[in-house]
Formats: structure tokens, sequence, C-alpha cells
């Protein structure tokens, strides 16, 4: 059976704000790439179909990609071959119009049909409008997790350093892999929206757990933060690893929902791992010697 070893780092040798820099770059650089997608695109991150709005076919045919992309008026969004077991030569082909009825039309017209399959199979249209409506939903989901995390994290613990700690982080957490996601041309939908609510969730996970070792058990400060650090590094690249398998399974099978939950999660635990244990613990080892003190 193999055996995770979680290094023993020697925070001595760096300051706070040595620790700090990296992450607080890290982040001001995503944030650069968010204000520059929306200055290009006029929205941080590109919209999927469930919330800009559009139409989804589902066709069988021994066509190829490309003649599927030239067998309508409308550039297809994208074109998805569908990798199921007893499935061949079915494709989901996602377009920004909603009128789906002209693009079932022009399917049955120029697409070859795969023996006696109807070659339109399953279609769907999402308006504009809807999309709309549920892409602010979505913001005032990720928004409410966000304030509760905060709330609780202030109750929990009662100060201010510790719990802006916690906020600044997971803050981080979700705006690298929001950049990320803008770089990789990954669309947000109401399943990436789901990953990102998740992030949440690990990022309060392995900032709290530091937090309690080094504001509330016995030891010293470094002693303290490597316990944290056993249970917390272990746990956060278990999942990293987890969801790496889950994305590469989820690609190679064509499965592009899943691939890129998998990769904006591995995206956002790395960053959780950085946020963590470089500015979260500046920012507590500040207040450890020098807040409370003040």
């Amino acid at each position: 059976m193999g055996y995770f070893d979680v290094p023993e780092i020697n925070y001595t040798r760096y300051s706070n704000r040595q620790l700090a820099a990296v992450p607080l770059a890290v982040l001001a650089v995503a944030l650069l790439v968010l204000t520059g997608s929306f200055l290009v695109t006029g929205t941080p991150v590109q919209l999927g179909m469930d919330f800009a709005g559009g139409s989804e076919l589902t066709v069988q045919t021994t066509s190829s990609e490309a003649e599927i992309a030239n067998a309508f008026d409308e550039e297809p969004e994208s074109i998805q071959a569908v990798a199921a077991p007893d499935t061949q030569n079915q494709y989901v082909i996602q377009f920004t119009s909603t009128d789906s009825s002209a693009l079932r039309e022009q399917a049955e017209q120029n697409l070859a049909q795969d023996g006696d399959a109807d070659i339109v199979q399953l279609e769907s249209t999402v308006s504009e409008s809807f999309g709309s409506e549920t892409q602010q939903t979505a913001l005032l989901g990720i928004a409410a997790a966000f304030l509760g995390m905060s709330v609780l994290a202030f109750l929990f613990f009662r100060t201010f350093v510790p719990s802006i700690a916690i906020v600044i982080s997971a803050f981080s957490d979700l705006v690298i892999p929001l950049a990320f996601m803008a770089i990789a041309g990954i669309s947000l939908s109401l399943g990436t929206v789901a990953a990102l609510l998740m992030l949440i969730g690990y990022s309060v996970d392995s900032d709290i757990l530091l937090n309690n070792h080094i504001l509330r058990r016995s030891g010293d400060f470094y002693e303290s933060t490597n316990r944290a650090m056993e249970t917390g590094v272990t746990m956060t690249v278990t999942s990293m690893s987890a969801m790496l398998v889950m994305g590469v399974t989820a690609w190679l099978f064509g499965v592009e929902l899943l691939a890129s939950i998998g990769i904006i999660l591995f995206v956002g635990l790395a960053a959780d791992l950085m946020n963590t244990y470089m500015l979260n613990l500046s920012l507590l080892r500040w207040y450890k010697f020098h807040g409370v003190r003040s």
C-alpha cells in the first residue's frame, strides 16, 4: 500500500510578505484575466447554453464532423461525439440560435442518415430570457454560499484577522479557477457553477482546519502548522487526484461536462493549497506574533 508523507516546511526561512506575495500575485493576474475577458466579450467567463440561451441537437449520422459543421446556416458553437458502449455515429451539437425547428430541418436535409435511425434523436432549446434568469439565480446561489461561509468564519473565530484570512483565501480559490476557465474556454454552466460551490466547501475545510490547530490547539505555531498540514494536505491532494482521474476519464469518453468539472476542481484545489499554506498562514503568523500583542 502506498504512503503519502507530507513534508515539513521550514516556514522560519520566509517572511510573511514573502509567503503572501505569490498567492496575491496569482490572484492579481487572475483578476486581470477576468477583467480583460469582460472588456473583450462582455462577460468575465464564456457563458454556456444554460445561461446564454440556445439550442442543442443530438443527431445520429454517418457524416463527418466537418460535414456536420457545414450542414447548418449557423456555425455550431460545439460538436461533441457521444462516446457510449452501444452508441455510434451520434453527436451533440450546440447553437446560439433558439430556432430549433429550422436547425432540425437543416439537419434532416443535409446530414447522411445512419441506417433506419432518425437523424435528429433529441432537441432542446433554452430561451435567452430564461437563460438570463437562470444565470441570476446561479450567481445569487454563489453569493449566498460565500456570504454564509464568511458569516460562519466570523462566528466561529470571533476575531477579525483569522476570519478575514479564511474569506480572502476562499475568494482567491474562486477567482483563480474562473480565470482558468476564461483562458481554457470552459463555459460557465449549471454544472461548472456546482463545481465552484464545491470549492467554497473545500476552501473552508482546509482553512478552518489550519486556523483551529494554530489558535485553539496546544503546541507552538510551527508544530500546530505541521499537524494541520498532515491532515489538510493529504485531504486536498487525495481530492485533487480523484478529480484529475475523473476529468481525464470523462475527457476520454467524451463527457465534456464531467471533464470540465474535474479540471475546475483540480485547479481550484491546487489554488487552495497555495492560499491556505502561504496566504492564510502568513496572516495567521502575523496575528499570532504581532496582532494579539497589539
